[in-house]
């Protein structure tokens, strides 16, 4: 009888030492899948958040472009001024325009590729906001930015608020000294320009802005085609909310489809074992 239990037990051994490392890989699958599906579930949470603040957002700037003018912020709120409260606000200033300080802006439009034309305005408050006057196409940016203007002309401007763009665009670092600038950031502009008291925002001017411009100030080169303000935001937070719920969707399906089969393998084990026992 001893005998007999020493080789049960010497038969039983594997099964014994197999069984615990097959319970962990278990538990750590479903360990595993548990943190899976909670990470992509909150991801896709994270962004219906999101969607609902750009939706919001959205909202708020066609209000703002569709709005009444109002003053340009002055000096004593330049301080508060952000993107979430203040870009793409329709403002009114006042003043006279230095053309000669004025500065090409690479750009391409639907009108092709060429300049946004950046002149100051001294505003008759005392200070001084950069004005995108408007797009002139390649090759006669020159022409219409400087020499053929006065050094300064009165001028009243409408238009939308827009925020600095500091650093250059994408793959491509503006070079004051060169005078190669490819994004509109109003503190460069007005260093290499010995500008100062000037705005921590620029305005795109209207196209009646424009207009006025060109008649008030005639002169050789084109004058600026005003209002071209692209007003757009990218909103994918629905595809990305989708597309995560969707991979927490196939973890938790992996996991039921693993542990479903895991219960069909040991269900012959286990009634072999409880025929053993009777």
């Amino acid at each position: 009888m001893t005998g007999d239990t020493a080789r049960q037990g010497r038969a039983a051994s594997p099964e014994a030492a197999q069984h615990p490392r097959s319970k962990a890989k278990r538990l750590a699958l479903a360990i595993f899948a548990v943190l899976a599906f909670a990470v992509f579930a909150a991801l896709g949470t994270w962004q219906v958040v999101r969607l609902q603040w750009k939706l919001a957002l959205i909202e708020r700037v066609e209000e703002r472009v569709h709005a009444e003018p109002v003053p340009a912020p002055g000096p004593e709120r330049w301080a508060q001024i952000s993107a979430e409260s203040d870009e793409y606000r329709r403002v009114r200033l006042a003043g006279a325009y230095r053309y000669d300080k004025t500065v090409r802006v690479q750009a391409v439009t639907d009108l092709g590729a060429g300049y946004w034309l950046m002149t100051p305005l001294a505003t008759t408050q005392g200070s001084i906001v950069l004005v995108n006057r408007g797009f002139v196409p390649a090759g006669q940016g020159e022409a219409g930015s400087a020499a053929s203007r006065p050094g300064s002309a009165a001028a009243e401007v409408t238009g939308l608020l827009r925020m600095s763009q500091p650093d250059g665009a994408f793959l491509r670092k503006n070079d004051p000294a060169a005078g190669r600038w490819y994004s509109r950031d109003v503190e460069a502009i007005a260093k290499a320009q010995g500008l100062g008291g000037v705005a921590p925002y620029f305005v795109d001017a209207d196209a009646a802005s424009a207009e006025r411009d060109a008649r008030q100030a005639p002169g050789p080169g084109p004058a600026p085609v005003g209002g071209l303000t692209v007003v757009s935001f990218h909103n994918n937070h629905l595809v990305y909310a989708l597309t995560w719920y969707a991979l927490a969707l196939m973890v938790a399906g992996a996991f039921y489809w693993v542990a479903r089969q895991e219960r069909r393998r040991a269900a012959p084990d286990r009634e072999e074992a409880d025929g053993r026992n009777n």
